[in-house]
């Protein structure tokens, strides 16, 4: 399993109540699975809307389950911004 960090951005960080925390997951599902089960219903409701970007390159539509998480990496969670 690899070690990380999950920053949290806005919504996200409010529903998680932390602006970032480690991740030991294989795979961005992995993680995403581990900090809704930390943090409740509401983290999970955000993050089903959420961008995220792993070590700054976007996910886009890739399966969660398919990206792959580097020792040392980091996850950027990136709830819908307002505005323009």
């Amino acid at each position: 399993m690899a070690q990380g960090t999950v920053r949290y951005w806005a919504a996200a960080k409010a529903a998680a109540g932390v602006a970032e925390e480690p991740y030991d997951a294989e795979t961005l599902a992995q993680a995403l699975d581990a900090v809704s089960a930390r943090h409740g219903g509401e983290l999970a409701r955000v993050l089903r809307r959420c961008s995220f970007l792993i070590d700054g390159d976007p996910v886009g539509t890739r399966g969660h389950e398919t990206v792959r998480l580097a020792e040392g990496g980091t996850v950027e969670v990136l709830p819908p911004f307002a505005g323009g």
